[in-house]
């Protein structure tokens, strides 16, 4: 299972759900699914912003977890 990291990246950055919404171009909803690790998908475009926002490789945000 993937799973995302994005909460403590952002812990780690100081940055706010509101301030990277912004940053990124999606709805502060969106990015909520994404923290809480419910999104089933992430679009390529979204994930280089994120990471283009909080100065960090796609690795940073994306774990592999055994089930």
């Amino acid at each position: 299972m993937i799973k995302l990291t994005l909460n403590v990246v952002m812990a780690e950055h100081n940055i706010s759900s509101q301030e990277l919404a912004q940053l990124v171009g999606i709805t502060p909803a969106n990015l909520s699914i994404l923290k809480t690790g419910k999104a089933k998908a992430i679009r390529f475009s979204t994930l280089e912003k994120i990471c283009q926002a909080l100065h960090c490789q796609p690795g940073d945000i994306l774990q592999y977890v055994e089930e």
